[in-house]
């Protein structure tokens, strides 16, 4: 496996090359653009972060979708990146991005592999987060994201991309 970080380009093209859509991809450069910006902020704030592990991640992180449209996509992307040989961090922003995080019972219920599936770094809480805050390829408020989870009854993860917001509002202000 690779330590080496895709550019730009290459991760756009793995995209096209497990045949996402031209949706998903619109969708993943939108949040990467959004994550891009609140890992700026972060660094203007005198905060370390990996700008280039932030955009790549972002960039790939529905790449699961190229199988499947489920919240299986997360850990379907993880097993894309890793046959292609793409670094733990980048693959560890794929299988933790969704829904703020799921947590270990709820990762068993989903019949997924033992592991993390909570965002832990701070590149993997921008990009969860940033996904969040972009509906198909456009930017919508964090209210109107944690409602859309709570009216599918998804109450926790509700919870969690609340909490996921403090976090980074807490880093960033309240709008990066």
């Amino acid at each position: 496996m690779s330590e080496r970080l895709p550019t730009r380009e290459q991760a756009l093209q793995l995209l096209r090359e497990n045949q996402c859509s031209s949706k998903v991809i619109k969708h993943c450069n939108a949040v990467a653009k959004l994550a891009v910006e609140t890992a700026e902020t972060c660094r203007e704030k005198g905060i370390h972060v990996n700008l280039a592990l932030v955009e790549i991640g972002a960039l790939l992180h529905d790449i699961g979708r190229s199988k499947t449209h489920t919240v299986h996509h997360a850990v379907v992307g993880a097993k894309i990146l890793d046959a292609a040989g793409l670094p733990e961090p980048v693959i560890a922003i794929v299988k933790r991005h969704v829904g703020g995080g799921i947590t270990s019972t709820e990762a068993e219920k989903l019949g997924w592999p033992n592991d993390v599936y909570t965002p832990v770094t701070l590149e993997e809480k921008i990009v969860s987060y940033a996904d969040k805050l972009i509906e198909k390829a456009k930017r919508v408020p964090i209210e109107k994201a944690v409602e859309e989870l709570a009216k599918e009854g998804r109450h926790e993860a509700a919870e969690r991309v609340l909490k996921l917001h403090g976090e980074i509002a807490a880093l960033v202000g309240d709008c990066p």
